[in-house]
């Protein structure tokens, strides 16, 4: 993991933040081919070609009535589980529950003058998908994220789909769904299940969105079907910026930049900005221990040197405007304690999810502090924010109009629709104030 001192190497970290800035999801023309190809013959087929894909890709044959999973199976999963796992579960879906509250959106009404009332109506979405990854991804923190706060929005249908390999051999994700209360499993993967989840086929309903991580080929359908269905974001791989200064535990920094770098996918990014040398040498150090005989060794190395990097800045102003450069998916603000206000509240710009303090690891938002984790990647922070209730809404514009608003603003709005050139815009209002008139002058 290379150690880069802004002072001496602006090329060399220029370069390596563009290598890291271009990480992106890469959708080949055969990879796009193949998706649209599952698509239509979903949309025409429907429980057929689920059928068909499920034997192709998952060498399963089975009936379309083999990949629906009851609540009774669920609910025999759940009673699988050791106490001691469901009871975490229970507390990790509690904390994300109590945190979630807090974004609720509510109706409003406002008066303003003329006899005008203006507000907003909040309505959940009435159906959601959520795509849970199977095989080695294994992630039952993900169900709790996507499904918890679709709940407190008030979605009525949450339809959950998943592999069906490995399904039934670890049952953990069977009793975190029967947990989230999910309404409908079906055991479908890749793109057949978010086409079937985008168009419905005559066993599975149609829903309205469609959330949950997944592979390349899952990625591009939601890419596909986005449109005719609303989705979270095309997430892309994991990545982490530690800001710290010479206050910071090395050894937890180092452990913290190496939780991401060991997710997988290759193209995780880990990268730590600080204003110590020191540290930087020591993190630098204590990673190459960790790393020393650990089973991942060398794709973990591997990945840190491609989109892994120490930057040492000349101050904290310098190191905030590589972050915001950046706009990491999880931040870390380790610094002194009277820096952090004033870094956190007032120069931090663009990050997914920001950890203020030694104590505040990233993974603890993984899995426990209650915030979500579905979290914008590649630096799409820029624009996007967490996965919250507020992503399972609708919000529809309120609009009561008055008598006297329109004597007062007929004209206006007239003329406007003249700078357009669109006639019955302006007629449709104007008539009614000429009909006013017509009133007022009749009596």
């Amino acid at each position: 993991m290379d150690i880069i001192n802004i002072k001496k190497e602006n090329e060399k970290l220029n370069n390596k933040l563009n290598n890291i800035l271009e990480r992106k999801i890469e959708f080949s023309e055969e990879i796009e081919k193949v998706v649209k190809e599952i698509i239509e013959k979903v949309k025409s087929k429907k429980d057929e070609a689920i059928i068909e894909f499920t034997k192709k890709y998952d060498g399963l044959d089975v009936n379309i009535n083999d990949l629906i999973i009851t609540k009774d199976i669920l609910e025999d999963l759940y009673n699988k589980v050791s106490k001691e796992i469901l009871d975490i579960l229970k507390e990790a879906k509690d904390n994300i529950k109590n945190y979630h509250r807090y974004q609720l959106e509510f109706t409003w009404i406002e008066e303003f003058p003329n006899n005008v009332k203006l507000g907003q109506k909040i309505t959940p979405i009435d159906s959601v998908g959520v795509y849970i990854p199977g095989g080695k991804a294994f992630y039952p923190s993900s169900v709790l994220m996507n499904v918890v706060p679709a709940k407190i929005a008030g979605v009525k249908r949450i339809v959950a789909v998943t592999p069906p390999k490995n399904f039934f051999d670890n049952p953990i994700i069977g009793a975190t769904l029967y947990l989230a209360g999910v309404d409908e499993v079906y055991l479908i993967g890749g793109a057949q299940a978010i086409a079937a989840l985008a168009f419905g086929t005559e066993t599975i309903r149609k829903v309205d969105k469609i959330v949950g991580p997944g592979n390349i080929y899952v990625a591009m359908a939601k890419r596909e079907v986005f449109g005719y269905v609303d989705i979270d974001m095309i997430a892309g791989p994991s990545e982490i910026v530690v800001l710290a200064d010479d206050s910071a535990n090395a050894q937890w920094v180092a452990l913290d930049l190496l939780s991401q770098a060991e997710h997988g996918s290759g193209m995780e990014s880990a990268i730590l900005v600080t204003t110590s040398e020191r540290l930087a040498k020591e993190v630098q150090n204590i990673i190459e221990k960790e790393l020393d005989g650990f089973k991942y060794e060398n794709e973990i190395k591997e990945v840190l040197e491609r989109y892994g990097a120490i930057i040492i800045t000349r101050d904290i102003d310098e190191a905030v405007d590589i972050i915001n450069k950046i706009a990491p998916e999880h931040l870390e603000v380790v610094v002194n304690k009277d820096l952090i206000e004033e870094v956190v509240f007032n120069k931090i710009k663009n990050a997914g999810a920001i950890f203020v303090g030694e104590y505040s690891s990233e993974p603890v938002g993984d899995y426990w502090a209650g915030p979500n984790h579905v979290l914008p990647t590649s630096s799409t922070a820029r624009f996007f924010s967490p996965l919250g209730v507020y992503d399972f809404i609708k919000r529809s514009s309120l609009i009561f109009y008055s008598k006297e608003a329109i004597i007062k603003n007929a004209l206006k709005i007239k003329k406007f629709a003249e700078i357009e050139n669109l006639y019955f815009h302006g007629k449709a209002v104007y008539q009614r104030y000429l009909d006013i008139n017509d009133t007022y002058k009749s009596t």
